[in-house]
């Protein structure tokens, strides 16, 4: 009797195989770990942002995926193809960075155009694919403008529109909008999720501004001392830190310890409520069963326009941030509270317990009073 013959494993389908995929990554400078072994998946279609402060590893991370850095070791994937060792043209990327990097002397549509005519595309090819290109970033008819005669946030979807004319699978942006003033900055983080949910292709995000990682991705990686401290998305990040580290880089963070903890909390560790979710409450009130409280007194009012910060000093010791929407309050009235007593009270549920950076690896997140 003829054996049957054993299946082969069904192939991975396409929509399954992440845009990009870390495996081990290291990159060492000399003896310095800009990288130090990172593990990270990026799905296909996902605005992903890589946080973190100067040195953190984020941009050498991106930097290995446009491939002008090589890994130490590791491996790099796109759309499952091992890319480690390719050059940045044999990778189906572009990248975005913060100056631009425009050329002066040309017109916005020959910018856009430049790497067609390196790649010998035809003319009208050419001239359909920018107009379709400037259409995307909300450029159409300046075709023959100059660079100079644009501004910061024109001269920015310039340099959008010729990466995306290429089409890559992948675009890689290294804070774009660093260069910006505020306001535009902020318009601009509405304006290019609007245009990535167009296109619909992965973009990849460096930035050390906490706001934008929080307004434009889908997820996003907080990176800390050539590793990642926690993936997730923007709202889990936030509300559920996993370390002291990202409690205290992503957020204004309130952070107990010691004989504080032991006081207000009841239990040895390290703890964090955000400031928003304090309310403040006169000293004689007393806070419903799922609540917790403290006694203290207002050390410092900031007054910044929609909300009040209140620096309050805690009669057990330590101090906690508290954060109010000036909703009926004046500012006159807020900085009136600066050297009274006070009681803050919050949510049980709004405690979370953290772990250390050194020891998020064998930690466990929870929340305490539950």
């Amino acid at each position: 009797m003829t054996p049957s013959p054993v299946a082969a494993p069904a192939a991975r389908p396409e929509a399954a195989i992440p845009a990009i995929a870390l495996e081990g990554v290291v990159k060492r400078f000399g003896d310095f770990p800009a990288v130090a072994g990172i593990d990270l998946e990026i799905g296909d279609g996902e605005f992903f942002s890589m946080l973190g402060p100067s040195g953190s590893g984020k941009t050498t991370t991106l930097r290995m995926i446009a491939g002008f850095e090589l890994p130490t070791s590791g491996r790099i994937l796109l759309h499952g193809r091992d890319v480690s060792g390719l050059p940045p043209f044999d990778r189906d990327v572009n990248t975005v960075f913060q100056d631009y990097a425009l050329f002066p002397h040309m017109s916005v549509g020959d910018n856009v155009a430049y790497g067609l005519v390196v790649r010998r595309v035809a003319v009208d090819e050419r001239r359909r694919r920018v107009t379709e290109a400037l259409r995307q970033v909300r450029l159409e008819g300046f075709e023959r403008r100059r660079p100079s005669q644009l501004s910061g946030g024109q001269r920015q979807r310039v340099a959008l529109a010729r990466a995306l004319i290429n089409r890559p699978r992948v675009l890689l942006l290294d804070e774009p909008l660093g260069a910006l003033d505020l306001k535009l900055r902020e318009e601009m983080q509405i304006e290019l999720k609007a245009i990535q949910q167009e296109v619909g292709i992965t973009f990849i995000y460096v930035t050390h501004d906490q706001e934008e990682a929080l307004t434009m991705s889908d997820r996003l990686a907080v990176f800390n001392h050539g590793t990642i401290e926690q993936v997730g998305t923007p709202a889990d990040v936030y509300e559920h830190p996993a370390t002291t580290f990202v409690a205290g880089f992503v957020g204004t963070s309130n952070l107990l310890s010691g004989e504080a903890a032991r006081a207000v909390i009841g239990s040895d560790g390290i703890f964090t409520v955000r400031p928003e979710k304090i309310r403040l409450a006169e000293p004689a009130s007393q806070p419903d069963v799922d609540e917790a409280s403290v006694l203290g007194t207002v050390r410092e009012v900031v007054y910044v326009g929609p909300d009040t910060r209140y620096i309050v000093a805690l009669e057990t010791g330590g101090e906690l941030v508290v954060t109010q929407q000036n909703l009926e309050t004046s500012s006159m009235e807020a900085l009136a509270a600066q050297g009274r007593p006070i009681r803050l009270v919050w949510k049980r549920r709004h405690v979370l317990s953290l772990a250390t950076s050194e020891a998020r690896s064998g930690a466990e997140q929870g929340e305490v009073g539950q």
